[in-house]
């Protein structure tokens, strides 16, 4: 009878053909965007390269960005601790309509997520007029864009987590609690040290996320300049003006964010793959 062989053992050429095209792939959409980005943004040398960043509107865009940032991955890593602690350890009903709602900014286009907060708190909704009432602007302001930020970046640190609870089930819950520990030195101390390498995972995911949205953002904003534009409205706004320059110096900004993202990313997989590695070994 004949020896079937391994799917992976083609010859040696095949082997290098796939390498390549997989090569040849990535260099054109990653490698040469970003050194496209980077050139053009030290085109005309590094004192117009920082000239463009300590441009006052740049830096307002900046600052907010951040802030933006700060405000909605904390929102989100509670949801996400909370949920994914919710779905993995107990047991209810509408878990599976609760798994299918954490889900639902992957699907929904960002810009129709901005539009529904534009019905929601709009001058002719119900909820714009009554907190203008109590003088808090929604949309055209902080509060807007960082409801649309939260929005279309609460998935990321539930869905890292999720699969992690469900694949530790709750046995070293059970054993702390029968030892007397309560439910809270249980979770500081038995679940949260569990989790800890793939919390950190998708924090830096909603966080590279957060800073990096566009089309949520640009419908709320109003694109205010100096006010409620963040780095991606600007970098837009920069570049419909014809200022390639400013426009592409604060994309390596965004550009250099992605970087150094995937180089944390790559050292989160390896801690926690070691971790993994360490414990099945135990």
């Amino acid at each position: 009878m004949a020896i079937r062989s391994s799917p992976t053992s083609e010859s040696l050429p095949v082997r290098w053909l796939f390498i390549a095209i997989a090569l040849g792939f990535m260099a054109v959409i990653l490698v040469l965007p970003l050194y496209a980005v980077f050139h053009e943004a030290f085109a005309k040398g590094i004192p117009a390269f920082l000239a463009a960043l300590a441009d006052k509107d740049a830096q307002a865009a900046i600052r907010l960005t951040l802030l933006v940032a700060a405000v909605a991955v904390p929102f989100n890593l509670v949801f996400g601790v909370a949920a994914s602690w919710a779905i993995a350890k107990f047991e209810f009903k509408g878990k599976a309509f609760l798994t299918t709602l954490i889900d639902l900014p992957f699907s929904v286009s960002p810009v129709i997520a901005g539009l529904v907060y534009v019905l929601l708190f709009g001058a002719g909704s119900f909820l714009g007029p009554m907190f203008k009432s109590m003088g808090i602007e929604i949309l055209f302001a902080l509060p807007g864009i960082v409801l649309a930020t939260i929005f279309v970046t609460f998935p990321f640190v539930a869905r890292e987590l999720i699969p992690l609870m469900q694949d530790q089930g709750t046995g070293d819950e059970e054993a702390a609690l029968s030892l007397g520990a309560s439910g809270w030195q249980t979770f500081w101390r038995v679940t949260l040290p569990n989790i800890r390498w793939g919390l950190l995972y998708g924090v830096l995911l909603c966080n590279a996320r957060a800073m990096g949205e566009f089309g949520a953002v640009a419908v709320v904003s109003g694109k205010i300049r100096g006010q409620t534009t963040t780095m991606p409205l600007q970098v837009e706004m920069l570049y419909n003006e014809y200022n390639a320059t400013a426009a592409f110096a604060l994309a390596s900004l965004l550009a250099l964010l992605a970087l150094v993202t995937l180089v944390l990313k790559s050292a989160l997989e390896w801690r926690f793959s070691a971790d993994i590695a360490a414990g099945a070994r135990h």
